[in-house]
């Protein structure tokens, strides 16, 4: 009487949009995140963290209620307590309510710097993800347009440093001061009355409510509309034209390249004068791999009193996809202990070796021919043999995987016979890596 199989079950897949990182992409990633948080120390940007979750409010007032991401693409959802909760879409608007309600106000002006998961429901899409990943940086309560150089110079050397410079372009624009944005607002409203029957049915629900973001349409209907329409230098008050003009001094003193796009805009009211984005087309159509602005009226539409501000984020994802790869190991030192009296000793040496600031690492099984395999396929230098020999006599034989010599060391000289071997390799401790090479160019 054969017995009835048990049900197959049913492996949950992973949510669309989301990815699982491992190997290659994941140290990648990583690089990223490790490379501006060194950065922006240098920069004086002290890291904060905001809560994954917040009202949906927050984001309604700082996104508008009319925008794409507000209706279409948020993540909400009523919690147990009845509160309509939102799973943050970016991270501005979450640092502006923690500004206001944390008392953040009495260290202004304040740099700070984040980075970390966020959530939209998009189509799913190279470099972009239902669940994605932002570095984010914010000057909090200066008007000063040395705040926004300073951010741009910070952007454009995190993305020397993380070697992928070459062949992305700043952009650069002017939104103006309120009466500046107020004047150009209402011609462009008056231009585009004009052509209401040519626009399409989103320029028309924007005209309204957001009229400056049909000025970057990518629907062929309304490009000719668009192109056509006034420029915001014509509104321009004087003080905007001097702060634009300090902004781009700043820029230039620190011989950061950029470049006017007078169409680039911000939809939102709450936006002033500067706005700009890095782009590139390493990753095919032209895109954005770092943005931001200036959002003076943003914490004061939040409930706080009016605050100047300006910021800039960018996908970690994309990032991670231009870096130029060059693997390093990971691993100074493999040790291999042939018994049991010897893997006693060998975990006592892995701690040690570790507490040096050496990165080591042991085989929990197998025999000496696959421990020295495993060591040659994480490219340890070194590879630390311990048998019953090597403890009767004191000593480890410490076998240069990279010219093959092999020497037996007393256990009290493994450090330095260690620390040299590296040395002469170019290979100091894993802490002092660099695990990538700066992307050169052709």
């Amino acid at each position: 009487m054969s017995k009835d199989k048990p049900a197959k079950i049913a492996t949950p897949q992973p949510v669309r949009g989301t990815q699982d990182m491992l190997g290659e992409f994941a140290d990648r990633f990583a690089h990223v995140v490790d490379t501006f948080d060194r950065v922006r120390r240098l920069y004086g940007f002290k890291r904060v963290e905001v809560p994954v979750i917040e009202p949906t409010a927050v984001f309604a007032r700082s996104l508008g209620e009319t925008t794409d991401v507000v209706s279409k693409e948020m993540y909400s959802f009523e919690d147990r307590g009845g509160e309509s909760i939102t799973l943050r879409p970016e991270f501005t608007a979450g640092i502006a309510r923690a500004y206001i309600t944390g008392g953040w106000q009495q260290f202004a002006p304040l740099k700070v710097a984040t980075h970390g998961p966020l959530f939209r429901y998009e189509r799913p899409q190279k470099g972009r993800y239902r669940q994605f990943h932002q570095l984010d940086a914010e000057v909090i309560g200066s008007d000063s347009p040395l705040a926004d150089a300073e951010l741009l110079v910070f952007a454009d050397q995190l993305l020397k440093e993380l070697g992928i410079a070459e062949g992305v372009t700043l952009t650069l624009n002017t939104l103006g001061d309120a009466a500046s944005r107020d004047a150009w607002r209402t011609a462009l409203v008056e231009h585009f009355m004009g052509h209401r029957g040519d626009l399409s049915e989103d320029s028309l629900a924007r005209l309204d409510k957001n009229p400056l973001r049909i000025l970057d349409s990518k629907d062929p209907k309304d490009r000719p509309i668009a192109d056509s329409a006034p420029d915001i230098d014509a509104f321009l008050t004087g003080e905007a034209q001097d702060f634009f003009g300090a902004v781009t001094a700043g820029l230039d003193a620190a011989g950061v390249a950029w470049e006017r796009n007078a169409r680039l805009v911000r939809g939102l009211d709450y936006y002033r004068h500067t706005a700009f984005e890095f782009v590139t087309d390493r990753l095919g159509a032209q895109g954005t791999v770092l943005g931001g602005g200036r959002y003076d009226g943003l914490i004061e539409a939040l409930g706080g009193p009016p605050t100047a501000a300006v910021g800039w984020a960018a996908g970690i994802e994309r990032l991670a996809m231009l870096v130029d790869f060059e693997p390093r190991p990971a691993t100074d030192v493999v040790v291999v202990p042939m018994g049991a009296a010897a893997e006693q000793r060998a975990v006592a040496l892995l701690a040690d070796l570790r507490q040096w600031g050496l990165a080591a690492d042991m085989g929990y099984s197998g025999n000496m021919k696959k421990r020295m395999t495993r060591a040659n396929a994480v490219g340890a230098a070194f590879a630390i043999i311990l048998g019953d020999d090597e403890l009767a006599q004191g000593v480890a034989a410490i076998k240069n995987l990279i010219d093959g010599n092999q020497d037996n060391v007393p256990f009290d000289a493994i450090s330095d016979h260690l620390t040299d071997g590296l040395s002469r390799l170019g290979r100091g401790p894993l802490g002092g890596w660099t695990l990538f090479a700066p992307y050169k160019g052709e």
